[in-house]
């Protein structure tokens, strides 16, 4: 049989035998449903980014509002709520859409110029020769992408439900998961990060039996604080901003009295949640606090934890906005109590 035919019969069978295949390994590398690589290259990305080019569509973020140092923290969603674990976007120009398809196909010495005249198309989805070239700059070819930060979550299959398609730029690509403001402020959602929770105590340090401790947070450290996303292809973002709205107080024990009593301190018109102590009122029930009524005497400290409850909401391009849940991140203080020592005058 001559060559030529023997390796077009070759390239057909093997590109049926990928477009069969969707493991775990697909998913992991980011792939699509059987795209696999061509043998001894990295990964499964096309020929288009090994000649320099860039797959069309990256999320990129703006972290400059967002908390930072080494005390912060990623907050925890206030019931099931999850960041989008996948979704479908612009993918390729026709050019790299064409150099991933000679990719994939050039598994035999003469399948890139063979790929090049066909006018066939092998297996769902394959493109012709033309690739759209013809609307270069008129739209994209669409794919999935995933969320690599939630590989672990099984709903990324979602977005292998179909081989990349052709979109116009401003045409609905008409697919569920199809990327949007509202997908942009989840992913954004998962990139905020909120410095710890450690109150300000009087009195500081050990505790005493009886006395009223009062905890507040100071205004200037605890401050809004947003992070946007931005998908340059199609001049979309969206911006999340995450606020302190309450402060709750759990004392590590059950021989303690909270102020108030559910624990949870609101924030005030200033920003600031409790209030600092001031001398003389080492008697009165502080507005944010706790009493501890036994001593830690030859036990444990106490587990004082305050978590912080952050209020967060977004807005995008095209005037959409929208709230996400409230996101919690708390820190754990040991605390000392002793007992009430006499005064000898």
């Amino acid at each position: 049989m001559p060559l030529k035919k023997t390796g077009r019969i070759l390239a057909v069978a093997l590109v049926a035998v990928t477009f069969a295949s969707t493991s775990s390994e697909a998913l992991a590398n980011g792939r699509a449903p059987g795209r696999g690589p061509k043998p001894g290259s990295q990964g499964g990305q096309p020929s288009g980014e090994k000649k320099g080019q860039e797959i069309a569509s990256k999320i990129t973020y703006d972290l400059t509002k967002n908390g930072s140092g080494g005390s912060v923290g990623a907050v925890t969603p206030v019931g099931d709520w999850t960041p989008p674990p996948c979704w479908f976007a612009p993918k390729y120009t026709p050019d790299q859409y064409k150099a991933w398809w000679e990719d994939l196909w050039s598994y035999g010495p003469d399948e890139a110029e063979w790929v090049k005249k066909s006018k066939k198309k092998f297996g769902k989805g394959a493109p012709d020769e033309n690739f759209h070239k013809d609307d270069t700059g008129k739209g994209y070819w669409w794919g999935h992408f995933i969320n690599r930060d939630r590989m672990d979550e099984t709903a990324a299959w979602e977005c292998f439900s179909r081989d990349p398609w052709w979109v116009k730029k401003g045409e609905d690509p008409k697919v569920e998961h199809a990327i949007s403001p509202k997908i942009l402020a989840g992913l954004a959602y998962d990139k905020i990060r909120v410095p710890d929770t450690a109150v300000s105590m009087n009195p500081n340090g050990k505790q005493t039996v009886n006395l009223p401790t009062w905890v507040w947070l100071n205004k200037a450290r605890f401050k809004p604080i947003s992070v946007t996303a931005s998908l340059p292809a199609l001049d979309m973002s969206a911006t999340t901003t995450a606020k302190p709205v309450s402060l709750h107080i759990e004392p590590g024990t059950q021989d303690a009295e909270v102020f108030p009593a559910s624990g949870d301190c609101p924030i005030n018109d200033d920003g600031s949640i409790g209030t600092p102590y001031v001398k003389g009122k080492g008697k009165q029930d502080p507005p944010c606090g706790v009493t501890y009524l036994r001593a830690t005497t030859n036990t444990p400290p106490h587990k004082l934890k305050a978590t912080l409850t952050w209020e967060i909401a977004w807005k995008g391009s095209g005037g959409a906005s929208g709230d996400l849940p409230n996101g919690t991140f708390g820190t754990t203080t040991d605390i000392t109590v002793q007992e009430a020592q006499a005064i000898n005058r």
